[in-house]
Order: structure tokens, then sequence, then C-alpha cells
């Protein structure tokens, strides 16, 4: 008999498909950052061509003109500070409504009223957040760290209540017996507990916050202070962009992230799956 081959072809062509859709933008960008603007031409031949010769001049000048440091430590500021206390706060509040929803319908109106926040668009939210942030005096980074915080409050606690489904309640009865309070046994028993689904919120929170725009930009507009997402929009003028100091900025802005994920990539599919039971 003739073996059946173990060959899932529509899987496998779709999988070659997702690849080449993520591989293709990837070429583009790193051909393009080392390409010379006299190389740059109309013709797809000499866009997808290779650089004549490589040369790290385009990062050179992207990091001056973004004035590059400055940006990345306001960058790194605002994204670690806000995972920080994201991971802090929204674990907090997940434990509480995840270990009480299901008895009290209290928990479950404050579950449902936060989880509905990933229904409202920014649009609707960003008047009335300049206009609140200038009163309040916090229009500079604290004000969007603050809102970072409450933007990916929802989402952090559906994953958080979710993965709680996963730790057995009996462990937090264990630790009660031998005198532990309730802050202790959170502290010390089920929060080391979910390291996974911490890394996963970790993830998730930094790559949101350190690729947005819009939120710096409308609320830390004349601060003089700029993160590297509003620094990269200087090569975008009203008559055409700089594409090849725009991608080398674009690959600098991307290795830090991409170096953050490599360490908590091991943890965070365990993260989303477990976190996804509710």
């Amino acid at each position: 008999m003739k073996r059946k081959s173990d060959i899932n072809w529509p899987v496998t062509i779709l999988l070659i498909l997702g690849l080449i859709t993520i591989i293709f933008p990837l070429y583009m960008t790193v051909v393009i950052a080392f390409k010379q603007p006299s190389e740059m031409t109309n013709s797809i031949s000499g866009i997808l061509s290779l650089p004549k010769s490589w040369s790290l001049d385009n990062f050179a000048e992207a990091m001056r003109v973004t004035d590059f440091w400055h940006s990345l430590l306001n960058s790194v500021l605002v994204t670690g500070v806000t995972v920080a206390i994201s991971i802090v706060v929204h674990s907090l509040i997940g434990y509480a409504i995840g270990r009480n929803k299901a008895k009290s319908k209290f928990y479950k109106f404050v579950y449902l009223f936060i989880v509905s926040g990933m229904f409202v668009p920014f649009a609707i939210l960003m008047m009335p957040l300049v206009k609140q942030t200038a009163q309040l005096g916090i229009a500079n980074i604290v004000g969007v760290i603050i809102c970072y915080v409450v933007f990916y409050m929802p989402m952090n606690v559906l994953l958080y209540s979710g993965y709680l489904t996963n730790i057995p309640v009996a462990l937090e009865e264990a630790a009660r017996v031998d005198g532990a309070s309730t802050w202790r046994t959170y502290w010390r028993i089920i929060f080391p507990i979910m390291k996974p689904m911490h890394a996963t919120v970790a993830v998730l929170t930094a790559l949101g916050t350190w690729n947005d725009v819009m939120t710096p930009l409308v609320i830390m507009s004349g601060s003089g202070m700029n993160t590297l997402p509003l620094a990269q929009m200087t090569f975008q003028t009203q008559f055409g962009a700089n594409y090849n100091l725009a991608f080398a900025s674009y690959l600098l802005a991307l290795l830090p992230l991409l170096i953050f994920y490599l360490i908590c990539q091991k943890q965070i599919l365990n993260g989303v799956v477990n976190g996804a039971v509710k």
C-alpha cells in the first residue's frame, strides 16, 4: 500500500505565506536602512536589490537626528515603569476578582466593568485626557505612564483572573492554616506561581507601550521630551520622507524590545494558553 504523506499541505502553505509576510517587510527594512539615498530608485528591482556597499552611516545620522540616547532613555523609563506597575497592580486586581467573581455579584460587575474598557477606542478618550492631564499638571512622562497603566488594565486583568483558575485554592487554604494572612499568601505563594503570566503581561504591555505614538504625542506635546516613536516622526516632513534614515532608526528602536522578548519568550506561550482558560 502506498503510504499517505504526513504533511498537512493546507496548513504548511498557510505557514509559508505567514512567514513571507514577516520576512519580506523585515528584509526591506534592513536593505533600505543600509542603502544610500542615491541608491533609492522607483523601480522594483532597485528597491529590492541589496546595497552596493554596506555602511553604518545611516544609523549614525539617525542617532544624531533623533537624539537617540535621550529618546531611548525616555522610552525605557516609560516602558519599564509601566510594566512594573502593571504587573504589581493588575495582578492584585486580577487576584481579587479571580477569587471572588464566581461567588460575588459585586466582583463580577467590577470584572465586567474593567474588561469593557477594551472596547473603548482611544480616539474617544484623546481630548478629555489632554485636558485632564493638563489641569492636573501631569502633561508629561508621569501622565503618559498613568494612562498606559489604565489602558492595559482590562486585558491584563482578564489574563490574570483567567490564569488563577489554574492555581488550586487548596494552596491558599493550607497557607491560612499555617497562619499566613491573605497579603502574605499572595506575595509568597500566588505571585511567584504566576511567573508565566507576568512574562506574558510584561511583553504585551511593553510592546504596546514601546511602539505607541498617539499617547505621548497628545499628552507630552510641547514638553520638549520625546520617546523613540515620537523622535522618528522627524523623518517625515510635508514634502517627503527620508526612508533610509527612518528605517535605520526603526531597526535601532527594534533591538531593545527584541532582546526583551527573547529573554521572556519561554514563559509567554504557557502564560497565554493558561490565561485564556476562564
